[in-house]
């Protein structure tokens, strides 16, 4: 009995300094988001370990967002070690395929850090943390400006729920998304030339809508106000 307590807290331990260093102590992946330019050969994505004695084993791929089917790219090196305090990136190249050239179209890339195994550890649990960020394939000669597209969105409401509308060739990624004073926070983003539907609370009667968008650099956009 005294073995297994002491094997459920040596667990909790581990399970608690492995959560905290995803956080600060871990693997660092340098951006949210990449955007794949297609005049471009390729795209990086800047990686850390700010561990200072541990080293991580890092691997990557880069899927369609149904978590089974790759996505039309490949990530070099996609499998290496990253030892404590260094830094690389991974290369990402478009291997060619049947994509949108009057849109933008979205993947997942997915960065997985596996912690080394000090040897005579027995009986610790190593947690495997993985990250996973959008990618987003940007065809040439798109029209407008990607940092305006969330300022062109269209909304209306009707019987309980608000319409928005995405007129343009780019995604577009909310930061936050306010009607009156009600915050919805489940609203992630609404694809180039596609529409959103948001349930609204019967008690939501409000005609104002405030916005704001997740730029190219992760940042977050000037908010949008609108009277329907």
């Amino acid at each position: 009995m005294h073995e297994l307590i002491r094997f459920i807290i040596k667990i909790s331990i581990i399970f608690f300094t492995f959560i905290h260093a995803s956080y600060g102590g871990g693997i660092l992946v340098g951006q949210t988001r990449v955007i794949y330019d297609a005049d471009k050969k390729e795209a990086s994505l800047p990686l850390s370990n700010k561990s200072e004695k541990n080293p991580f084993l890092i691997q990557s791929w880069i899927e369609n967002g149904d978590t089974k089917t790759r996505g039309p790219f490949v990530v070099t090196p996609p499998l290496f070690r990253l030892n404590a305090n260094e830094d690389s990136s991974l290369r990402i190249s478009y291997t060619g395929g049947e994509l949108p050239k009057n849109k933008e179209s979205v993947f997942y890339i997915n960065v997985r850090a596996i912690p080394s195994t000090p040897k005579n550890s027995l009986n610790e649990l190593r947690l495997i943390i993985n990250t996973r960020i959008k990618l987003f394939y940007r065809p040439s000669g798109l029209e407008g400006k990607p940092y305006d597209a969330y300022k062109l969105l269209q909304f209306s409401r009707t019987s309980g729920e608000l319409i928005i509308k995405n007129p343009t060739q780019f995604y577009v990624v909310f930061s936050y998304l306010m009607v009156g004073t009600t915050l919805f926070k489940d609203v992630e983003m609404v694809a180039p030339g596609g529409q959103l539907i948001v349930k609204l609370p019967e008690s939501n009667l409000s005609n104002i809508i405030e916005w704001s968008a997740i730029n190219d650099y992760g940042g977050d956009s000037r908010p949008e106000k609108r009277v329907l």
